[in-house]
């Protein structure tokens, strides 16, 4: 499943095509469901200190999707982001210029007459998921088909209470903007635009392949499932594994996939994150949880630029 090339993006892409819903639709939460999540939220993910130079950041492992009560950080995930000067994630999705820039692009690489056209079969089984989704066919027009299909992925999650509109990256990114925090973007949306678009034809054909097929065999809830409950009970071990059991690194093309969407993207986050801590700003960074495990993960990474890296427990 290839849920991990798009997951933000697609939490923009729900976000600005709110009618693409599941069936039933999902209905908004109610005041008093709100203010019972919010009333002793608690700690959930991965949280590590950084110490260099006398001065503290932080790397934060997120989800991109999750519950209603996952949206209220606990303690000292809160704690931490307030004692920072600079909070940044992969992308700021409370910039509406941001948001702009990646509707544009999103629209722009649908349109692209030099992308690699998708096959009728495909088209068809596209369709037929979009109908199960109860999600409008024009967005078979308005988004490449990765970025559908990396939509739907995530749409499927619903059925099991799990919902991109949770997510907690943007729930971080409005309570750093009430704090009055400098909210900064590591990556453009140009970049993780890149990341979803094919090289060929083949290569179109094996990605959207791949991912239907994980819909229509029912592959894809169940791994959603684990993934969350992975990150709401902090069990480190099983994501560091995440290749292991992922059924997404079999192929030589998903190989390549997943190194560029992790491996390739770490070192210059991680390298602006130290260009901020250097230049004698605190940093609270929310990342990806996939991003903070193996030998080329971001805590491993900022070890090496001489950061004293320190796994910090939660209360859970």
């Amino acid at each position: 499943m290839r849920l991990r090339r798009w997951g933000l993006l697609a939490v923009a892409v729900l976000a600005l095509h709110a009618q693409a819903q599941d069936c039933p639709p999902a209905p908004a939460p109610s005041a008093e469901a709100v203010a019972r999540a919010s009333e002793q939220p608690r700690d959930r993910g991965f949280l590590w200190r950084l110490r260099k130079d006398g001065r503290t950041s932080w790397l934060y492992g997120t989800i991109h999707l999750g519950r209603l009560e996952w949206v209220f950080p606990g303690p000292r995930v809160s704690n931490a982001l307030r004692a920072s000067d600079v909070v940044a994630f992969e992308l700021d999705f409370s910039d509406t210029a941001l948001v702009q820039r990646l509707q544009d692009g999103l629209g722009a690489a649908a349109r692209d007459p030099a992308a690699p056209v998708l096959p009728d079969d495909l088209a068809e089984r596209l369709r037929r998921q979009l109908r199960a989704a109860c999600a409008p066919l024009e967005l078979q027009q308005a988004l490449p088909p990765e970025m559908l299909a990396a939509t739907l992925t995530l749409m499927a999650a619903r059925r099991d209470g799990l919902d991109a509109g949770y997510a907690i990256d943007p729930a971080l990114a409005q309570l750093a903007r009430r704090e009055g925090k400098e909210v900064v973007s590591l990556e453009t949306p140009e970049q993780q635009i890149g990341l979803l678009r094919s090289e060929s034809a083949a290569e179109l054909r094996e990605s959207l392949d791949k991912m239907l097929g994980d819909l229509e065999r029912g592959r894809v809830r169940p791994l959603l499932r684990r993934v969350a409950t992975a990150w709401e009970q902090g069990r480190a071990a099983e994501l560091s594994g995440y290749r292991r059991w992922c059924e997404c690194a079999r192929t030589p093309q998903e190989r390549k996939a997943l190194t560029a969407l992790l491996d390739d993207r770490n070192g210059p986050m991680a390298e602006r994150i130290d260009a901020l801590h250097a230049g004698g700003k605190t940093v609270f960074a929310a990342v990806g949880s996939l991003h903070m495990f193996g030998l080329k993960a971001l805590p491993a990474l900022m070890a090496a630029r001489g950061y004293e890296v320190t796994r910090v427990e939660l209360q859970r």
